[in-house]
């Protein structure tokens, strides 16, 4: 399975960093990063509040544009050797130049270039989705939105939000996604992780996006699967993600077969792979597992979120040969 064309729409580019390059890179800069790794160099943390202290410690030590056109490189390595041929990831000016345009440029060139030269060496097309962070509130947000809007485009192609979901709500945050959505970006939000189904629900009505990261919360409420289903919302589902954080005690467990047996459009992601010790080859895999999914149900999720990606025609139509060979 591993051989076999993927295209992934959620993933976290500083969550994707492999825990040998942070500590690699920390040691580069003698920062000491505390202890968020384990006896065998894994990143260790409790539950999801704690994933985010340890998150926000790891990206402490990626300072500069170069830092990150080296972690694009990583994580698109990681990614093509597990079939991956299209990849959506989400990138916070938050942590790129503090949410200043200027610096923001930089750093967003620099990925780019290491962008450019994986899909020469790989064939793998990435695109970037900016995300403001949502315990760092509305007023950040705004600044983060205005990153976005001034450099939406071929590769910047969408805006989000992301961090806990339990602070503050959706409509908060309608100007950042106004300011995006009238710059041409298209737009999700993480929502029906940690919020429940109103989460999911708030999302849809107020921030108006057309994807939801994660959303497997909806299934307690099946008027709003339906509703999810009619409207044709696509699900951003990260099952390892899920079952590594307690939501799911198991991919049997899970409510994704529920989900797409119900009409909802639904796709696979891995999130921050290394955090939960999985890849896009493991995702399938364990899918295939626990529901007994075959290849046509893979080939759907597969062309669903190729319809459902934000990139633009031409690149899709390159990106649909490479799923047909």
């Amino acid at each position: 399975m591993a051989r076999d064309a993927k295209i992934e729409l959620h993933l976290h580019l500083e969550g994707a960093a492999p825990p040998a390059f942070i500590r690699g890179l920390a040691k580069e800069k003698s920062i000491d990063i505390g202890g968020i790794f384990d006896e065998r160099g894994n990143y260790r943390y409790k539950d999801f509040w704690d994933f985010l202290k340890v998150y926000e410690a790891a990206t402490s030590v990626l300072t500069s544009p170069d830092d990150y056109a080296r972690l694009t490189t990583a994580v698109l390595e990681e990614s093509a050797a597990n079939g991956v041929v299209y990849s959506e990831t989400f990138l916070s000016p938050d942590f790129c130049g503090g949410r200043d345009v200027g610096a923001w440029r930089e750093y967003l060139l620099a990925m780019q270039e290491a962008a450019a030269k994986a899909e020469r060496q790989d064939g793998i097309t990435l695109r970037g989705i900016i995300t403001c962070i949502r315990h760092f509130g509305p007023e950040k947000a705004r600044e983060t939105a205005i990153c976005a809007a001034e450099t939406a485009g071929d590769w910047i192609v969408g805006f989000g939000i992301a961090g806990d979901e339990k602070i503050g709500q959706p409509k908060d945050y309608r100007w950042s996604f106004d300011c995006a959505r009238e710059a041409g970006l298209r737009l999700t939000a993480h929502a029906g992780e940690w919020g429940g189904p109103e989460s999911v629900r708030a999302a849809v009505r107020d921030l108006e996006v057309e994807r939801i990261g994660h959303g497997v919360r909806a299934i307690e409420d099946l008027a709003l699967v339906d509703e999810l289903a009619e409207k044709g919302i696509v699900l951003e589902v990260c099952p390892g993600s899920n079952v590594a954080l307690g939501l799911y005690p198991s991919f049997r467990k899970h409510p994704i077969g529920q989900l797409y047996d119900r009409g909802v459009k639904v796709t696979v992601s891995t999130d921050d792979p290394p955090f939960f010790h999985t890849t896009m080859t493991r995702e399938f895999q364990m899918l295939h597992d626990a529901f007994d999914w075959d290849d046509g149900v893979f080939e759907t999720l597969n062309r669903t979120a190729l319809d459902a990606a934000f990139c633009d025609a031409d690149t899709k139509a390159k990106i649909a040969k490479r799923l047909e060979a």
